[in-house]
């Protein structure tokens, strides 16, 4: 027999070999897969506890909620604040029971018979499939922020008490001469009556210089309501028509808000507007014109952070030189020989209590133009909606 022999018999032992080594091969690379997926458990164990301790500890609240809106995950103070039993709720009907409380991102709602405000915020994950929902209890912090905005006003109140005390002697050293006069005997009626009209005249402003102290001191709103924006400006433009006709000045307003709505102190926010127009007749000569509009801006307008109802009162007075322009909003400073001084810095407080500001525009000769804005009413997080 040849020493060849047959070549497939040759071979054979060589293809075993090859396949010891592949199944060698593939049993070691079995076994690195598995030691590192088990591994990657652990590590993946331990990102969960992690995770869990941390939401745990975490002062905020957060919900996790899904593509359809509902609640998939809350931690111990979302519950806290929200209630228990949040997982598996849909977003929406707890966002219901919030209320808008005129700060944009703060909301109201009554947990276990108390009031409390809440700061919300939200983030979306990269993949879109879920979101996370930060809840702050903020209402420590705001009654902090209004105890530390009422002392800055009684501190400035204090360091204008010598100044308010010579704006009380004058006019009150005039009534008490002109109340005097009155004992006269030797008076016609017509020049004792001209004598008590004065007298009167000087107690009225001493009554509306007390007033806007005291609105002044109190500085934040008292009550809050919601109402049309449309509605009280019609309510405005009824009021200082007559006022305005009286000094010949024309006076239109015009309302572009649609069915916008505030909350808020709607008697402090009429009565902030009031001082703008009424200081707006003032500045106008006979012939004059003054015009008060409120329009809807948006977050970038504002400046707020979120959409808002800008009021406009633009008159054709003489103008303000830039150097007073800053100083008007000081509490007692006046460029009229009647005023108070505390009708601009009233109105300014009043804007911020509801989230807002005034600003001023104006040119030496081409009137001014007073701007207050204040945030739209909004109702609770709309967080609740399905995404696509």
């Amino acid at each position: 027999m040849s020493a060849t022999g047959d070549p497939a018999r040759s071979a054979a032992p060589l293809d075993a070999a090859q396949l010891a080594e592949a199944f060698a091969l593939f049993s070691r690379a079995s076994e690195e897969l598995s030691t590192a997926y088990n591994a990657l458990q652990a590590q993946v164990g331990q990102l969960t506890e992690r995770l869990s301790v941390l939401m745990g500890a975490l002062p905020a609240g957060v919900l996790v909620v899904d593509r359809a809106g509902g609640v998939v995950q809350a931690n111990r103070a979302a519950e806290s604040l929200l209630g228990g039993g949040l997982a598996g709720q849909p977003w929406a009907t707890l966002a219901a029971r919030m209320e808008a409380s005129g700060t944009p991102g703060e909301f109201l709602i009554t947990a276990r018979g108390e009031v409390r405000r809440l700061a919300l915020s939200e983030s979306e994950l990269e993949s879109g499939a879920e979101r996370i929902l930060l809840v702050h209890d903020v209402t420590d912090t705001h009654r902090m922020r209004l105890t530390a905005e009422r002392n800055e006003r009684l501190a400035a109140m204090g360091e204008m008490v010598a100044g308010l005390a010579h704006q009380l002697r004058t006019p009150l050293a005039a009534a008490l001469l002109y109340t005097g006069n009155l004992r006269q005997p030797e008076l016609d009626p017509a020049q004792r009556a001209m004598v008590a009209d004065r007298a009167l005249e000087r107690l009225r402003y001493l009554e509306r210089l007390i007033r806007d102290m005291l609105l002044f001191a109190r500085g934040d709103s008292a009550g809050r309501q919601r109402f049309a924006v449309c509605e009280l400006l019609a309510e405005l433009a009824h009021t200082l028509e007559p006022v305005a006709r009286a000094r010949k000045v024309a006076f239109t307003a015009d309302c572009a808000c649609a069915a916008a709505e505030l909350v808020g102190d709607r008697k402090a926010l009429g009565g902030a507007l009031t001082n703008l127009l009424e200081n707006g007749i003032q500045a106008c000569e006979a012939g004059g014109t003054l015009r008060c509009e409120a329009v809807l801006v948006g977050t970038a307008d504002a400046g707020i952070g979120t959409s808002a109802v800008r009021f406009s009162v633009r008159d054709s007075g003489r103008g303000i030189a830039p150097e007073l322009q800053e100083r008007l909003f000081e509490p007692f400073f006046t460029t009229r020989a009647e005023g108070t001084g505390l009708g601009l810095a009233i109105a300014r407080g009043v804007a911020r209590a509801h989230g807002g500001d005034i600003t001023l525009r104006s040119t030496p000769g081409q009137g001014a133009e007073f701007s207050l804005t204040v945030p739209l009413a909004a109702g609770a997080p709309s967080g609740g909606q399905e995404h696509p």
